[in-house]
Protein backbone atom coordinates (compact mmCIF):
# COMPACT_ATOMS: atom_id res chain seq x y z
CA UNK A 1 0.00 0.00 0.00
CA UNK A 2 1.09 3.43 -0.16
CA UNK A 3 0.19 6.30 1.59
CA UNK A 4 -0.47 10.11 0.09
CA UNK A 5 1.32 12.41 2.83
CA UNK A 6 0.64 15.80 1.03
CA UNK A 7 -2.53 15.99 -1.04
CA UNK A 8 -4.77 18.90 -1.37
CA UNK A 9 -8.26 16.85 -2.25
CA UNK A 10 -10.01 20.11 -0.45
CA UNK A 11 -9.03 22.07 -3.34
CA UNK A 12 -12.01 23.45 -5.89
CA UNK A 13 -9.88 21.15 -8.70
CA UNK A 14 -11.80 17.95 -7.22
CA UNK A 15 -15.43 20.01 -6.72
CA UNK A 16 -17.04 17.92 -9.35
CA UNK A 17 -15.58 14.17 -8.95
CA UNK A 18 -14.27 14.02 -5.27
CA UNK A 19 -15.41 10.94 -4.84
CA UNK A 20 -14.10 9.47 -8.24
CA UNK A 21 -11.06 10.46 -7.10
CA UNK A 22 -10.88 9.04 -3.58
CA UNK A 23 -12.08 5.67 -5.39
CA UNK A 24 -9.18 5.74 -7.82
CA UNK A 25 -6.95 6.03 -5.35
CA UNK A 26 -7.99 3.47 -3.09
CA UNK A 27 -7.72 1.22 -6.33
CA UNK A 28 -3.97 2.45 -6.96
CA UNK A 29 -3.44 1.04 -3.69
CA UNK A 30 -3.10 4.32 -1.91
CA UNK A 31 -4.45 3.46 1.37
CA UNK A 32 -4.15 6.87 3.49
CA UNK A 33 -4.33 10.61 2.42
CA UNK A 34 -2.74 13.60 4.73
CA UNK A 35 -5.43 16.33 3.47
CA UNK A 36 -3.18 19.48 3.95
CA UNK A 37 -5.36 22.66 4.74
CA UNK A 38 -3.41 26.21 4.44
CA UNK A 39 -5.84 28.91 4.77
CA UNK A 40 -9.48 29.01 6.12
CA UNK A 41 -11.46 27.95 3.38
CA UNK A 42 -9.28 24.59 3.05
CA UNK A 43 -8.75 23.96 6.60
CA UNK A 44 -12.41 23.85 7.22
CA UNK A 45 -13.02 21.71 3.98
CA UNK A 46 -10.11 19.37 5.14
CA UNK A 47 -11.78 19.23 8.72
CA UNK A 48 -14.85 18.21 7.02
CA UNK A 49 -13.45 15.83 4.49
CA UNK A 50 -11.69 13.80 7.70
CA UNK A 51 -14.51 13.63 9.62
CA UNK A 52 -16.49 12.03 6.50
CA UNK A 53 -14.02 9.69 5.51
CA UNK A 54 -11.87 7.05 7.56
CA UNK A 55 -8.25 7.09 5.91
CA UNK A 56 -7.96 10.74 5.36
CA UNK A 57 -6.22 13.08 7.77
CA UNK A 58 -5.29 16.22 7.88
CA UNK A 59 -2.38 18.58 8.03
CA UNK A 60 -3.15 22.48 8.94
CA UNK A 61 -1.50 25.52 9.05
CA UNK A 62 -1.04 29.01 7.31
CA UNK A 63 0.87 29.05 3.92
CA UNK A 64 3.54 31.21 3.53
CA UNK A 65 2.37 33.15 0.47
CA UNK A 66 -0.61 34.34 2.42
CA UNK A 67 1.49 35.05 5.99
CA UNK A 68 -0.39 38.53 5.37
CA UNK A 69 -3.58 37.84 5.90
CA UNK A 70 -2.99 35.94 8.53
CA UNK A 71 -4.13 37.41 12.28
CA UNK A 72 -3.87 36.09 15.34
CA UNK A 73 -7.23 34.92 15.89
CA UNK A 74 -6.72 32.31 12.51
CA UNK A 75 -3.89 30.99 14.71
CA UNK A 76 -5.63 30.25 17.98
CA UNK A 77 -8.37 28.62 16.02
CA UNK A 78 -5.54 26.32 14.53
CA UNK A 79 -4.24 25.51 17.56
CA UNK A 80 -7.87 24.56 18.63
CA UNK A 81 -8.43 22.55 15.94
CA UNK A 82 -5.29 20.42 16.34
CA UNK A 83 -6.92 19.26 19.44
CA UNK A 84 -8.90 16.33 16.63
CA UNK A 85 -7.32 13.64 16.79
CA UNK A 86 -7.29 12.84 13.03
CA UNK A 87 -5.17 16.37 12.39
CA UNK A 88 -1.51 15.01 12.11
CA UNK A 89 0.52 17.81 11.87
CA UNK A 90 0.85 21.76 11.79
CA UNK A 91 1.50 23.22 8.04
CA UNK A 92 1.72 23.32 5.61
CA UNK A 93 3.71 26.63 6.96
CA UNK A 94 7.59 27.72 5.78
CA UNK A 95 8.68 30.47 3.45
CA UNK A 96 8.05 31.23 0.05
CA UNK A 97 9.88 34.05 -1.80
CA UNK A 98 8.77 33.14 -5.22
CA UNK A 99 5.67 35.26 -5.15
CA UNK A 100 5.59 38.90 -3.34
CA UNK A 101 2.41 38.95 -1.88
CA UNK A 102 3.85 38.78 1.78
CA UNK A 103 7.30 40.70 2.69
CA UNK A 104 9.53 38.00 3.76
CA UNK A 105 9.67 39.28 7.48
CA UNK A 106 6.11 38.74 7.91
CA UNK A 107 6.32 35.04 6.63
CA UNK A 108 9.62 34.83 8.88
CA UNK A 109 7.44 35.63 11.74
CA UNK A 110 4.48 33.68 10.84
CA UNK A 111 6.65 30.49 10.18
CA UNK A 112 8.37 31.14 13.76
CA UNK A 113 5.00 31.11 15.27
CA UNK A 114 3.69 28.11 13.89
CA UNK A 115 6.79 26.17 15.26
CA UNK A 116 5.94 27.56 18.57
CA UNK A 117 2.45 26.33 17.86
CA UNK A 118 3.63 22.75 16.73
CA UNK A 119 5.45 22.44 19.92
CA UNK A 120 2.44 23.54 22.14
CA UNK A 121 0.26 21.08 20.57
CA UNK A 122 3.47 18.74 20.19
CA UNK A 123 2.65 17.75 16.43
CA UNK A 124 5.35 17.80 14.18
CA UNK A 125 5.84 20.83 10.81
CA UNK A 126 5.00 19.98 7.03
CA UNK A 127 7.47 23.06 5.68
CA UNK A 128 6.75 24.92 2.22
CA UNK A 129 10.15 25.93 0.65
CA UNK A 130 10.02 28.13 -2.52
CA UNK A 131 13.08 30.18 -3.21
CA UNK A 132 13.97 30.49 0.76
CA UNK A 133 15.78 27.77 1.24
CA UNK A 134 19.01 29.74 3.70
CA UNK A 135 16.45 31.43 5.72
CA UNK A 136 13.77 28.33 6.10
CA UNK A 137 16.90 25.93 7.09
CA UNK A 138 18.35 28.94 9.74
CA UNK A 139 14.62 29.60 11.46
CA UNK A 140 14.47 25.97 11.81
CA UNK A 141 17.30 25.80 13.53
CA UNK A 142 17.19 28.61 15.47
CA UNK A 143 13.63 27.88 16.98
CA UNK A 144 14.74 24.40 17.74
CA UNK A 145 11.83 22.71 15.48
CA UNK A 146 14.03 19.19 15.76
CA UNK A 147 12.10 19.16 19.85
CA UNK A 148 8.74 17.97 17.12
CA UNK A 149 10.89 17.25 14.10
CA UNK A 150 8.74 17.71 10.60
CA UNK A 151 8.59 16.97 6.78
CA UNK A 152 10.37 18.78 4.35
CA UNK A 153 7.38 18.83 1.74
CA UNK A 154 8.00 18.64 -2.28
CA UNK A 155 11.62 18.89 -1.50
CA UNK A 156 13.44 20.33 -4.18
CA UNK A 157 16.84 21.40 -2.33
CA UNK A 158 20.42 20.01 -2.43
CA UNK A 159 21.69 16.18 -1.44
CA UNK A 160 23.50 18.31 1.52
CA UNK A 161 20.40 20.77 2.63
CA UNK A 162 18.65 17.39 2.98
CA UNK A 163 20.79 15.58 5.35
CA UNK A 164 21.00 19.06 7.00
CA UNK A 165 17.17 18.65 8.02
CA UNK A 166 17.47 14.84 8.70
CA UNK A 167 19.45 15.92 11.70
CA UNK A 168 17.01 18.25 12.86
CA UNK A 169 14.81 15.36 12.97
CA UNK A 170 12.97 16.04 9.05
CA UNK A 171 11.80 13.88 6.70
CA UNK A 172 12.94 13.82 2.58
CA UNK A 173 9.19 13.87 1.01
CA UNK A 174 9.58 13.52 -2.59
CA UNK A 175 6.75 14.24 -5.06
CA UNK A 176 6.15 14.16 -8.97
CA UNK A 177 9.30 16.48 -9.83
CA UNK A 178 11.42 13.38 -9.08
CA UNK A 179 9.99 11.53 -12.58
CA UNK A 180 10.76 14.55 -14.43
CA UNK A 181 13.23 14.46 -17.18
CA UNK A 182 15.91 17.21 -16.14
CA UNK A 183 14.86 17.45 -12.66
CA UNK A 184 18.50 16.60 -11.29
CA UNK A 185 18.09 18.07 -7.76
CA UNK A 186 15.44 15.48 -6.54
CA UNK A 187 16.49 12.98 -8.58
CA UNK A 188 20.13 13.20 -6.88
CA UNK A 189 18.56 13.40 -3.55
CA UNK A 190 16.36 9.99 -4.09
CA UNK A 191 19.89 8.54 -4.61
CA UNK A 192 21.46 9.37 -1.84
CA UNK A 193 19.18 9.36 0.88
CA UNK A 194 18.42 6.63 2.69
CA UNK A 195 15.31 5.09 2.35
CA UNK A 196 14.21 5.52 6.40
CA UNK A 197 14.35 9.14 5.84
CA UNK A 198 12.26 9.36 2.51
CA UNK A 199 8.12 9.82 1.86
CA UNK A 200 6.05 10.35 -1.20
CA UNK A 201 3.55 12.60 -2.02
CA UNK A 202 1.11 14.27 -4.71
CA UNK A 203 0.94 17.76 -3.78
CA UNK A 204 -2.19 16.82 -6.19
CA UNK A 205 -3.84 18.98 -8.08
CA UNK A 206 -0.46 20.35 -8.65
CA UNK A 207 2.64 18.80 -9.82
CA UNK A 208 1.77 16.23 -11.80
CA UNK A 209 4.42 13.04 -12.46
CA UNK A 210 5.58 12.26 -16.01
CA UNK A 211 3.37 11.12 -18.16
CA UNK A 212 1.07 13.10 -16.63
CA UNK A 213 2.69 16.87 -16.17
CA UNK A 214 1.08 19.49 -16.55
CA UNK A 215 -2.39 18.17 -15.92
CA UNK A 216 -4.34 17.81 -13.08
CA UNK A 217 -2.62 15.86 -10.56
CA UNK A 218 -4.37 13.13 -7.82
CA UNK A 219 -3.05 10.86 -5.41
CA UNK A 220 -3.66 7.66 -7.79
CA UNK A 221 -0.79 9.08 -9.48
CA UNK A 222 1.58 8.18 -6.53
CA UNK A 223 2.50 5.28 -7.14
CA UNK A 224 4.89 6.75 -9.94
CA UNK A 225 6.29 8.06 -7.60
CA UNK A 226 7.68 5.52 -5.67
CA UNK A 227 8.14 4.21 -9.36
CA UNK A 228 10.75 6.47 -10.41
CA UNK A 229 12.95 6.36 -6.76
CA UNK A 230 12.84 2.19 -7.22
CA UNK A 231 14.36 2.89 -10.50
CA UNK A 232 16.75 5.31 -9.12
CA UNK A 233 17.64 3.36 -6.06
CA UNK A 234 17.71 -0.14 -7.63
CA UNK A 235 14.91 -1.21 -5.37
CA UNK A 236 11.42 -3.04 -6.47
CA UNK A 237 8.64 -0.72 -6.09
CA UNK A 238 7.55 -3.29 -3.15
CA UNK A 239 10.66 -2.31 -1.24
CA UNK A 240 9.89 1.51 -1.69
CA UNK A 241 5.89 1.27 -0.77
CA UNK A 242 6.73 -0.54 2.36
CA UNK A 243 9.16 1.15 3.67
CA UNK A 244 8.16 4.80 2.58
CA UNK A 245 4.31 3.74 4.06
CA UNK A 246 6.20 2.39 7.69
CA UNK A 247 7.91 5.98 7.56
CA UNK A 248 4.54 8.03 7.40
CA UNK A 249 3.09 5.78 10.09
CA UNK A 250 5.36 6.50 12.34
CA UNK A 251 5.91 10.39 11.45
CA UNK A 252 2.26 11.01 11.49
CA UNK A 253 0.97 8.34 14.17
CA UNK A 254 -1.55 7.02 11.60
Amino acid sequence: MFIDTHVHLNAEQYDNDLQDVIDRALAADVKKMIVVGFDRPTITRAMELIDQYDFLYAAIGWHPVDAIDCKEEDLRWIEKLAAHPKVVAIGETGLDYHWDKSPKDIQQELLRKQIHLAKRVKLPIVIHNREATADCVRILQEEHAEEVGGVMHCFSGSVETAQVCIKMNFMISLGGPVTFKNAKKPKAVAMAIPLQYLMIETDAPYLAPHPYRGKRNEPSFVPLVAQEIARLKGLTMEEVAQKTTENAHRFFKV
